[in-house]
C-alpha cells in the first residue's frame, strides 16, 4: 500500500504542477504547452481535476455497492465496514466534485449554480448518501445497520451511473454532451483534447484512484483499530 500512496501522490502533484503551469498558445509549438479551446481558455484546465474527481466519486460509490453485496452474502461485518467507508470517500469526493464544477460554472456561465441536468444529478447524489449516512446513525444494531445499509449501498449504487453518464445526456443542458449538444459528447469523451493533456488527464484518473484505494485501506485500518480499543477499554 505503500507504493500506491507514493505513486498516487506523485501523479496527483506531476497533474497539479503541469496543469497550473503549463502555457495556453493559440498554436502551440512544443510538447509544454496547450492548445487554446475556444470558449474555455484557461478553465480549461479544469478537466484535469473536475472530471477526475467526479471518476472517482463514481468508483468509491460502485466499490461502497460491491461491499454490500458481499456482506449480503456473507454477513461479515469487515464488508460492512468497507462499504460504508467507501461511501465516505464517495461523499467526500461528490463534494469535491460539486465544488470544483461549481467555479467551472462560475466563470463559464456566470453563476456557480445553474441546475443543469449535471448539477442536479450531483445533488440528489448528495441527498442519496447522505440520507444514508443518517440511516446508519439512527440504527443501534450492528447487525440491523450492517443489512439495510448494505440494501441502501446497493440500490443507492445502481442509481449512480444513471444519475451521472445517462441523466445527462437525455435532456438539454450546459454542459458539454447534454441532448442536442451540437459539439457531441465532449472533448473528454470523444478524446478531443491534445496528446499533452490527454497524458496528464488519464495520468489524474489513475492519480485519484489509486488516492481513493491509499484512503479507503487507511480509513478501514483506522476503524478496525478504533473498534479493538475500545473492546479493550470494555
Amino acid at each position: 500500500m505503500r507504493a500506491v500512496k507514493i505513486l498516487s501522490v506523485t501523479l496527483i502533484t506531476l497533474v497539479l504542477i503541469g496543469g497550473i503551469a503549463i502555457p495556453l498558445s493559440p498554436v502551440p509549438q512544443s510538447w509544454f504547452e496547450f492548445p487554446v479551446i475556444p470558449g474555455l481558455e484557461d478553465k480549461a484546465r479544469n478537466i484535469l481535476f473536475h472530471v477526475p474527481i467526479a471518476w472517482t466519486t463514481v468508483l468509491a460509490f460502485l466499490v461502497s455497492l460491491w461491499y454490500g453485496i458481499r456482506y449480503l452474502r456473507t454477513k461479515d461485518l469487515a464488508y460492512d465496514l468497507r462499504s460504508v467507508s467507501s461511501a465516505g470517500l464517495g461523499l467526500m469526493f461528490c463534494i469535491l466534485a460539486t465544488i470544483t464544477g461549481s467555479l467551472w460554472a462560475k466563470f463559464n456561465w456566470g453563476s456557480f449554480w445553474n441546475w443543469d441536468p449535471r448539477e442536479t444529478s450531483i445533488f440528489v447524489l448528495l441527498l442519496i448518501y447522505g440520507a444514508y449516512f443518517a440511516l446508519r446513525s439512527a440504527l443501534g444494531s450492528d447487525e440491523v445497520r450492517a443489512r439495510l445499509s448494505a440494501v441502501y449501498a446497493i440500490i443507492a449504487g445502481l442509481t449512480v451511473p444513471f444519475f451521472v453518464f445517462v441523466l445527462p445526456r437525455m435532456v438539454s443542458g450546459l454542459h458539454p454532451g447534454a441532448k442536442g449538444d451540437v459539439e457531441g459528447s465532449g472533448p473528454v469523451v470523444q478524446f478531443k483534447m491534445a496528446p499533452n493533456m490527454r497524458v496528464l488527464f488519464f495520468a489524474g484518473l489513475i492519480g485519484y484512484s489509486l488516492l481513493f484505494v491509499w484512503l479507503l485501506n487507511l480509513r478501514v485500518r483506522t476503524a478496525q483499530l478504533e473498534e479493538r480499543a475500545d473492546g479493550q477499554s470494555e
